[in-house]
């Protein structure tokens, strides 16, 4: 339609499913994902992973915070006419301003691109909040002028965050990172807005694909390129084996539950939702670790073999302690259920000590995850 009044969707709506605009939108954070990883990976490689991880958690908070913006403002208020087409785009090309910003940010603290790519999705948001709030009435209307004017307020403040000393740059990103994460909180104390639980569990699902995707396709890279470059098969094949079993083992715990069903109030979804920073920061950061230990297997980082190993198995066992802790936990059954997924992490942990075979062992740790859940889970009740 060329125009239709924003008005709030039903949380009762059937079959409601990611739009392919929703799924363009996804797919344009790759490049601010990659971005994060190379930087991460260039960091550990060279020795510095307290500057790295920081660095990586900084720049990613900006990725998964765009994204959560436009995402639950979606659920709530899409109504796929031409303006809100047009806003959407526009906040596409914010992204890719963003993304074109990481690299500086991460290695220079210079965040004067990745802000003007929040300036620019930020405009376009909060057009889109002041339409919703213009088709509302009472709490729903406030709510909406409410996040209408926190995006602004924001948004002065990362401009302003431009112009303070280097040194004090990331203790305030801190701070306005805080008051960016309170907006929702107070948007939405007296009035939740419509969003759709079906449809937002499915959007992090989406959102989980398109990390643990990106974890493939950079590891295959860095593969291709030491095979290319060294000839080194035997000492890659280990790390490519593992890491794959690992990958495919994040993706099956994550999806092995029903969410949804347990999604019904802002007290059960905003410590789920904002959770997922670190679900998808771990799960892209298993790539950028097995890029490391690619690296570290031919020569080209500088770095112990324990290091090497730790840059995959802590992501990769913070991330299964994240997603039991957020996610999988409320569906389990009995203390052999609940207990897998964190001793599991500690198993993984473990194969750090595991020489070059770390990966392989932590990947087949992952995949033994994997059946056992199995097996608990189709075992007859008593």
């Amino acid at each position: 339609m060329a125009y239709s009044p924003m008005t709030a969707r039903s949380r009762e709506e059937d079959h409601r499913a990611a739009t392919p605009l929703e799924l363009f939108f996804d797919l344009c954070f790759v490049v601010a994902i990659a971005q994060a990883g190379q930087r991460l990976v260039h960091a550990l490689a060279e020795g510095h992973p307290g500057t790295g991880v920081i660095g990586y958690f900084f720049v990613f908070f900006g990725v998964w915070w765009a994204w959560m913006n436009f995402t639950w403002f979606a659920s709530a208020y899409d109504c796929d006419d031409v303006p809100y087409r047009v806003a959407t785009l526009v906040q596409i090309a914010g992204v890719l301003v963003y993304a074109a910003g990481v690299s500086r940010a991460f290695d220079q603290n210079d965040w004067t691109v990745a802000v003007i790519g929040y300036l620019i999705m930020r405009v376009a948001l909060t057009a889109q909040w002041l339409r919703a709030a213009a088709g509302e009435t009472g709490g729903a209307r406030k709510a909406a002028l409410t996040y209408a004017a926190g995006l602004v307020l924001c948004q002065a403040a990362w401009v302003g965050l431009l112009f303070a000393p280097d040194d004090a740059k990331r203790w305030l990103f801190l701070i306005v990172a805080a008051a960016e994460l309170l907006v929702p909180l107070v948007a939405e104390r007296h009035h939740q807005t419509p969003w759709h639980p079906h449809h937002i569990v499915e959007r992090y699902g989406l959102f989980t694909i398109i990390v643990l995707g990106e974890t493939i396709a950079a590891s295959t890279v860095a593969v291709k390129s030491a095979i290319d470059e060294h000839e080194a098969l035997g000492e890659l094949l280990p790390i490519a084996g593992g890491g794959l079993l690992i990958v495919f083992a994040a993706w099956w715990i994550y999806f092995a539950v029903p969410m949804h069903e347990r999604l019904s109030t802002n007290r059960q979804a905003i410590p789920w939702g904002y959770g997922h920073l670190l679900i998808f920061a771990w799960g892209a950061a298993i790539g950028a670790g097995i890029e490391v230990a690619v690296e570290h297997a031919v020569g080209k980082a500088h770095i112990s073999q324990l290091a090497a190993n730790a840059a995959v198995t802590v992501p990769s066992a913070l991330f299964l302690l994240t997603v039991w802790l957020l996610h999988s936990r409320h569906f389990k059954r009995g203390p052999a259920q609940q207990l897998t997924l964190p001793l599991s992490a500690v198993a993984i942990l473990a194969c750090t000590w595991a020489g070059t075979y770390a990966v392989l062992y932590a990947g087949l740790v992952a995949a033994a995850t994997v059946a056992v859940g199995l097996a608990l889970s189709t075992r007859p009740r008593r």
